[in-house]
């Protein structure tokens, strides 16, 4: 990490000043982010971002609570300053506390770890990345309907130092890549959008952008945005449902990894992200779905958006079982939250910089694989549709109703795909929901979404996280197509 001050003398100065200062417990956070990224729409270049932020954040506990301060200022002078800081906004908050602040015993780490890359997309040229998007751009143009193209990169570059007044010291550096384009047909009033069903993100460097191979897919993209102007509307009623992967990895997102965070869970963000539904006497007893559904939380999965090595607390990444055969059995945790139950903490505490607190994330949030093939699953329904693509998304802040919408459908009539269908809708509970899934295909149609843009806090912040997803069926789900 560039930083005119030794990184491990800074942090000894900030907790060693801290500790002085009456803390019981101090940890740093030292980042530096880099992030590119490039959008052409119908052809030019419309934005094109470099950015970089550099600094660090201490926390500190301190008669019970909690302080938090930060600077741009990697600096001896700094150090001592925001020390000083936290521990004052922690006796502030002292002052109107319910009850101590309780962490989770961790054993404290002293190592370096970096997440694995062939190509640093900071290294490739500005222009080679420029040509494969209008190389994607104009395979999208193949018809005259195709009134709008949207084709983007973006790239993040983490370097981070974690120190903590129990004796860790962890640097951890990070890449992250990915892609997305899209194509909007217009006649008329009407107005379609289809996405490149390959669009993605994952902790990777420019080798994983060219595996996507949008270019490959976006005549056939093109023709699906147009065939949905004339498509007939998705129809009304209950019907047997298969979701495509990209669309399966929302509905686990908004319906299975919000309503775990421990902290919506307390009340602790209730007043901006929402509570949840799964509350503690829930654990381990409450029927979440049927018993083919298991649900992890994995933030080792090679290549997943939501894997590290360490949290923004120090702690291990790991595995949790969240719903296995279909009974309810986990949560994500931070140190607190961990410590209020008297359980290890899951690991699962980011920030999404040096200027912010870390918050109970998701990781890797995956419904795990069962044994059907894609075809298998489609000649087994007699009579259903097949929904692909997010179009549109809202569930209440307990995370129990929702209503989401696709960027297209395919009736399936006695085992086979049929035509188009425009605009659809489905809704549902979500115990209900995941209580109809009779069907997952297996190992080889499992895949990991990225997804850079979770929101939650207050400031907000945004983390990156993956869902791990196979196309699945679900039986007797609420359809009706928007007009």
């Amino acid at each position: 990490m560039e930083s005119a001050v030794d990184p491990r003398q800074f942090c000894d100065r900030v907790l060693d000043c801290a500790q002085k200062l009456g803390a019981s417990y101090a940890d740093v956070r030292i980042v530096r982010r880099d992030g590119e990224s490039i959008w052409l729409r119908t052809g030019k270049v419309e934005s094109l971002n470099r950015d970089s932020s550099y600094g660090f954040g201490v926390r500190v506990i301190v008669d019970g609570a909690w302080g938090f301060a930060c600077s741009p200022d990697v600096t001896f002078d700094d150090a001592k300053r925001i020390a000083e800081e936290a521990v004052r906004a922690a006796r502030a908050s002292a002052s109107t506390k319910r009850k101590d602040i309780c962490l989770a015993e961790v054993e404290p780490v002293v190592g370096s770890f970096n997440s694995s890359w062939e190509t640093d997309p900071f290294d490739v040229p500005l222009d080679d990345k420029i040509g494969a998007l209008k190389e994607i751009d104009s395979a999208l143009r193949c018809h005259e309907k195709i009134k709008l193209t949207d084709c983007s990169m973006r790239f993040w570059k983490f370097d981070q130092v974690f120190a903590s007044s129990e004796g860790a010291y962890i640097e951890q550096k990070k890449i992250e890549s990915g892609a997305a384009a899209s194509a909007t047909a217009i006649e008329g009033g009407e107005v379609q959008r289809r996405s490149i069903p390959t669009e993605d993100y994952a902790t990777g460097g420019y080798e994983f952008v060219e595996s996507l191979r949008l270019v490959d897919y976006a005549e056939q993209t093109a023709r699906e945005a147009v065939g949905l102007l004339s498509a007939p509307v998705c129809p009304s009623g209950d019907h047997t449902l298969i979701l495509e992967g990209s669309m399966l990895a929302l509905q686990v997102h908004e319906s299975c990894g919000h309503p775990i965070e421990l902290d919506r869970v307390f009340g602790m963000e209730s007043s901006f992200a929402g509570t949840s539904f799964l509350t503690t006497d829930k654990l381990d007893t409450f029927r979440y779905g049927s018993d083919i559904v298991n649900i992890t939380a994995d933030a080792t999965l090679p290549g997943g958006l939501g894997s590290f090595a360490f949290d923004d607390e120090g702690v291990p990444a790991s595995r949790t079982d969240i719903v296995k055969d279909g009974i309810f059995s986990g949560y994500l945790t931070s140190r607190e939250t961990a410590g209020e139950m008297g359980w290890p903490s899951g690991g699962t505490m980011r920030a999404d910089g040096w200027n912010r607190i870390p918050l109970i994330r998701m990781t890797n949030i995956n419904l795990l694989p069962g044994d059907w093939t894609f075809d298998e699953l489609i000649a087994d329904t007699k009579d259903g549709i097949y929904a692909a693509n997010v179009k549109s998304w809202s569930i209440d802040d307990k995370r129990l109703n929702f209503q989401f919408g696709t960027e297209i459908a395919w009736e399936i009539k006695d085992g086979c795909l049929g035509k188009i269908l425009r605009n659809p809708i489905y809704s549902g509970m979500t115990p209900e929901f995941w209580g109809s899934c009779d069907a997952i295909c297996g190992d080889d149609f499992w895949h990991i979404w990225g997804t850079p843009n979770c929101g939650k806090g207050e400031p907000g912040q945004t983390a990156h996280v993956g869902h791990g997803v196979a196309p699945a069926r679900f039986r007797k789900v609420r359809t009706e197509g928007a007009q």
